[in-house]
């Protein structure tokens, strides 16, 4: 048998006896059972990390002391499926619906030092330390980047439209895979693609911003994605901000661009002289657009019914902090800490029932349809579809001290000051945990998809819940999980 002593940074150490035909893995499974940690790295006193495939015997002498590297676990997700890694990592454990989760078991044997991992609504794409691209997922709606790999070098960044990738070059090019109607395809402006700094998405097109502050857009529907109108006064951009078809660009003197459909934001001209000294913009992403102004008031544009008309509440839009947004509805913080709400009554636009409880809101979170709001005490205030979170009445009683809301798109999960975890909204999609609830302690942070989530512990294990088939069962790959 080996001997292996094992060791925190903080001075804890343990030595543990395991046969020499065991693999790094194998002992990274004793030593998070040991300490209670999730995932980590093990490092030799001369700091080599260790490969889980690599013999312990190839790497150490009998007796030789390991030191614990802990890593922060990070989920991603697309709208059907989760996938767990963390920066630094040779492992990515994926699941959820089979075709976005893909072909993941093909491209293991290459996963090496993860620096990021980016999802579109069916594939993901990961940044590796060296530059270079891993895809996965549904082949034809991003999941597949084999017919541009070889350009996949030095990627800084990567943007997702619905079904399509563009990746940020090092030296400012860009390059794009995936559904050509939703931005996959860029030869048409591959020209002008250089010196791009950073890249903004609609549903189904791509905006980038260029080094020269000027911006080349692409993709489709060709409504969302023609800047052609506006290009003479896209200069000295500094920020985009999108709603599902249509582009915001703020410029560096504080005035706004608009274009795509008009009915979605993409017109401005009716409140173009209003906005000046813009600091933000948000957006309700069925079809509207909320600039905060530098004095805290907000202009609005877009589709009156999705928040484009703020005229009810104007008046009430002063110190304007933070905007949060729903599909169709908006909900401002002021310096007060009072919210005032306008848009679609249906999803959020009406919080005229609760606007009493509203006080000392600290933060706000949002559903497709439903708003949540944090305050100082700890208690939480919901309003907006009652089924998609607006109604958190069966709940009420456990929202105390609460740390922070994730939102599905029809649930919130709260993670309290306990590690503890509830949940509320539509039951078949993630808004009854009731299954998970005793797993559910030590919660350092929640991700969701479309209709479930995904807890990571301070353990590092994971537990799920929802709809089974965009991630709320982990049973496929707990074996997985328990190795990561």
């Amino acid at each position: 048998m080996l001997q292996v002593h094992v060791a925190l940074p903080s001075g804890h150490s343990q030595s543990f006896s395991i046969p020499p035909s065991s693999k790094v893995g194998d002992l990274k499974i004793l030593v998070k059972k040991a300490f209670g940690l999730g995932c980590l790295k093990l490092a030799t006193a001369e700091g080599h990390i260790l490969a889980d495939t690599n013999l312990l015997s190839d790497d150490f002498q009998n007796g030789d002391q390991l030191t614990v590297i802990a890593q922060e676990a990070q989920l991603a997700a697309t709208r059907r499926a989760f996938a767990l890694w963390s920066c630094g990592g040779d492992r990515i454990v994926a699941w959820g619906d089979p075709e976005c989760v893909g072909n993941i078991s093909k491209i293991r044997d290459q996963i090496e030092n993860v620096r990021q991992v980016q999802a579109g609504h069916y594939a993901f794409a990961a940044i590796l330390a060296n530059g270079s691209v891993l895809t996965w997922g549904d082949p034809e709606l991003g999941g597949d980047s084999s017919g541009v790999q070889d350009q996949l070098n030095d990627v800084q960044q990567i943007q997702a439209t619905e079904n399509a990738f563009a990746a940020v070059l090092a030296d400012g090019s860009v390059v794009t895979w995936g559904d050509p109607d939703c931005g996959g395809d860029s030869s048409d402006v591959q020209d002008r693609l250089k010196g791009a700094q950073h890249v903004q998405a609609t549903r189904y097109a791509f905006a980038a911003i260029l080094d020269d502050g000027s911006v080349v857009a692409w993709g489709g529907p060709q409504q969302s994605a023609d800047s052609s109108g506006v290009q003479s006064q896209l200069r000295n951009v500094q920020r985009i901000q999108a709603t599902d078809t249509a582009f915001a660009a703020i410029l560096e003197d504080g005035s706004v661009v608009t274009w795509g459909n008009p009915l979605s934001g993409g017109d401005s001209s009716a409140v173009q002289a209003n906005l000046k000294s813009v600091q933000k913009i948000q957006a309700a992403h069925y079809g509207a657009f909320a600039a905060v102004l530098a004095d805290g008031s907000v202009v609005t544009w877009g589709d009156p019914d999705c928040g484009g008309d703020s005229s009810d509440v104007q008046d009430q839009l002063t110190s304007v902090q933070q905007i949060q947004a729903t599909c169709s509805a908006f909900a401002a913080l002021l310096a007060d800490e009072s919210v005032v709400a306008w848009g679609d009554p249906d999803c959020g636009g009406d919080s005229s029932e609760v606007q009493d409880r509203l006080t000392g809101v600290q933060a706000i979170q949002a559903t497709t349809s439903a708003f949540a709001a944090v305050l100082a005490d700890g208690s939480l205030v919901t309003w907006g579809d009652a089924e998609s979170g607006g109604d958190s009445s069966e709940v009420q009683a456990q929202l105390i001290n609460v740390q922070q809301v994730q939102a599905g798109h029809y649930a919130f999960a709260a993670i309290l000051a306990d590690g503890s975890v509830v949940a509320w909204g539509d039951p078949e999609w993630g808004g009854d945990s009731s299954e998970v609830n005793d797993q559910l302690k030590n919660v350092l942070k929640i991700q969701a998809t479309e209709d479930a989530f995904a807890a990571v512990l301070a353990d590092g294990s994971i537990v799920a819940w929802g709809n089974p088939s965009q991630g709320g069962d982990i049973f496929d790959v707990q074996d997985e999980l328990a190795e990561f």
